[in-house]
């Protein structure tokens, strides 16, 4: 009976600013009691929403959860998803706290609202509304984030996965892996397929490609923390062994000052250690054996005099050799007669004298780095130097750890060390991957520590390969999954949508 009159307060959204400021608390007052002028009001409402004054823009944001019953729940989400856009700070807050109220009462509505604009809106609205997903959906309490609505974030994740940039894959997987459902063995073992469907890993590895090589580092530094006794990583692994490692000095990538190579083999140490039954065990060990041997040098020749024929000490370089040591290690106790019964007696005599150089290098360097590093507490092992004799101390102790098992007849594979880079394991789980910034203070490419050599010093520390930049080094601002939006790994300026690479 008051449909004229309700009608009255939705044209005053035509009027001046004391109409619209009016209209804007009215027209959702009395919303509920005139369906059959829900599609006006909210449109008028939306009006105001897009007001040229900022005050009642506010207020009419701010009423917008009001609208949001039954069939309008969806439209409301839909409309609020797209107001994230709003560079005005007190306007943006107020769409987030509009979305939240409304994600309490119907989270499967809202989130329809959410991922629609994910998967159709203009680019900002899309990477606002990941972003309100990845930072909120932890904030909510268990009554709203059931088993069905988690079900249903996974579903429509997957179709969004089908076409993303590095940085919006980084932000879906840290939303699916907080998700209760998916902290299971099967949950986790679900969101590694997603990784390896990401990573494309049916496809030629093309090492020349800095968009190949980044996706495949990107994605599996996603993977890394997901594997685990009984979560296997051996497809990995495998395709690492198969792939990248024959291809390792010719990879190329789009990130300044990155060791890519060192990159590359300390996450083939991190996985192997959780690789199930690998189909061609002997094959893959073969590979990683014959990239451990470049750099694992032969003594110099010594000339008649016993001075050294060559001018130049074959460098060591520790940071590579920890990591394809430590890959040869976790993969040999595979197939513990590999250096035995699959070599043939030359091979093994060559790779005892080159284990026994650079064994003899290690026990020279690890004195002088325990010589440097004595009675040092404290402040003292803060400094930038010390920072880094501490971290080539793991790194040469954990290579004379692996070496010594190796040199075992028959060779061993039971010592357990913790790689260089990685926090000590403790007892409580949520410590495992707490400080994976241990390497933020790992050295600089080149460990100068010591005085320089002279002809005679031959064991003093060669100019052994650590890498500063690498253990904190954050994927998160790389883009490049999303072909078909103009930033995909293989398809820069390509409009159409779908995955291409």
């Amino acid at each position: 009976q008051h449909k004229d009159a309700y009608q009255v307060i939705l044209d005053g959204v035509k009027g001046g600013a004391k109409e619209k400021r009016l209209a804007a608390q009215f027209i959702p007052k009395f919303f509920k009691h005139f369906p059959e002028l829900a599609d006006s009001a909210i449109n008028a409402q939306l009006d105001l929403c897009e007001d040229e004054d900022v005050s009642i823009r506010r207020q009419a944001i701010k009423e917008l959860p009001q609208f949001a019953t039954g069939d309008n729940l969806p439209r409301v989400a839909d409309i609020l998803t797209q107001l994230l856009q709003s560079d005005d700070s007190a306007e943006f807050n107020l769409v987030n706290n509009a979305l939240l109220s409304i994600f309490k009462m119907d989270a499967k509505g809202t989130l329809g609202g959410l991922f629609s604009q994910i998967l159709q809106g203009e680019d900002i609205v899309r990477e606002r509304a990941i972003k309100f997903l990845s930072t909120k959906l932890k904030t909510l309490p268990e009554e709203v984030m059931t088993k069905e609505v988690e079900e249903f974030i996974l579903t429509e994740s997957k179709k969004v996965l089908e076409d993303v940039t590095g940085e919006e894959f980084v932000l879906f997987m840290k939303i699916l892996s907080g998700l209760k459902s998916l902290q299971t063995v099967s949950g986790r073992q679900q969101l590694v397929e997603l990784v390896a469907e990401q990573a494309d890993l049916e496809q030629t590895f093309n090492p020349s490609d800095p968009d190949c090589v980044d996706r495949l580092l990107q994605c599996t530094r996603q993977a890394v923390p997901l594997f685990s006794k009984n979560v296997h990583s051996t497809k990995f692994v495998t395709y690492f062994c198969e792939h990248v490692l024959p291809n390792l000095s010719a990879l190329t990538t789009p990130v300044e000052g990155l060791d890519i190579q060192l990159e590359v083999l300390k996450l083939l140490a991190e996985m192997s250690s959780f690789c199930g039954d690998m189909e061609k065990l002997e094959s893959n060990l073969k590979k990683l054996f014959d990239k451990l041997l470049e750099y694992m040098p032969l003594p110099p020749e010594e000339a008649e005099n016993g001075e050294n024929a060559g001018n130049e000490e074959p460098k060591l370089q520790f940071s590579y050799v920890e990591c394809l040591l430590y890959s040869f290690h976790q993969l040999g106790r595979k197939l513990p007669d590999f250096l035995t019964a699959k070599l043939n007696a030359e091979k093994l005599k060559d790779f005892k004298i080159r284990l026994q150089y650079f064994a003899r290098g290690l026990q020279v360097y690890i004195r002088q780095l325990r010589l440097a590093l004595q009675g040092k507490t404290g402040e003292a092992l803060k400094t930038e130097e010390n920072k880094i004799k501490v971290v080539a101390l793991k790194i040469t102790n954990n290579i004379n750890v692996l070496i010594k098992d190796l040199f075992h007849i028959p060779p061993s594979y039971k010592s357990t060390v913790t790689l260089s880079w990685k926090p000590v394991q403790k007892a409580d789980a949520s410590q495992k991957r707490a400080s994976e910034d241990t390497t933020s203070s790992s050295p600089p490419k080149k460990a100068s520590a010591g005085p320089k050599r002279d002809a005679r010093q031959i064991y003093n520390p060669p100019s052994g390969k650590y890498s500063s930049n690498l253990g904190s080094f954050s994927y998160e601002q790389r883009g490049g999954f999303r072909g078909g939006r103009g930033r995909g790994w293989g398809g820069r300026g390509n409009r159409s949508r779908g995955r291409i690479y």
